[in-house]
């Protein structure tokens, strides 16, 4: 699989962003207790299109990663966070999720970001790695901060300068 085309989110991306998040959803990466429901919406008045960037592939949403502030305070507003990522099945191993962390990265450059956080289950190795090769590394954790998946688990704040 070549590399994805990373763009903004359209409205009409939807049901195939509710459709990945349902799929992708797993108590490695998630401290919901389950999956979406098949009617849940994906978009929220809070958290729309803009705040998300799609990987396509040959047409097809693969991944996807959210945007926003951390926090609603103006002395917090030259900090943007990772606030979701998924990748569909075929979709890992293979860029996607690099490509999604790197544009998210840019895209909080362009929106005059200094820094860029995210948060991270303590067990979610994978992700982490990836994280930590893009230049973000561990911040705080708050441990067994979840009861996931029947056991207790961290929560892992890392950030990186855009400066």
């Amino acid at each position: 699989m070549p590399q994805p085309l990373v763009r903004p989110a359209r409205p009409d991306d939807e049901p195939a962003l509710a459709r990945l998040d349902r799929e992708s959803w797993s108590p490695l990466h998630e401290v919901r207790p389950e999956p979406p429901a098949p009617d849940e919406p994906f978009f929220h008045p809070t958290c729309g299109p803009d705040a998300h960037l799609v990987a396509e592939h040959d047409g097809r949403v693969v991944g996807y990663v959210r945007l926003g502030h951390p926090t609603p305070m103006p002395t917090n507003a030259h900090v943007q966070q990772i606030r979701g990522l998924a990748v569909a099945e075929e979709a890992r191993g293979k860029g996607t999720g690099r490509a999604l962390v790197r544009a998210a990265v840019e895209e909080a450059r362009r929106r005059g970001a200094r820094r860029i956080t995210l948060r991270v289950l303590g067990p979610n190795t994978v992700a982490r790695t990836l994280y930590e090769s893009e230049g973000f590394v561990a911040e705080g954790v708050l441990p067994g901060e979840f009861h996931v998946g029947g056991r207790y688990v961290d929560d892992v704040m890392m950030g990186r300068s855009l400066v």
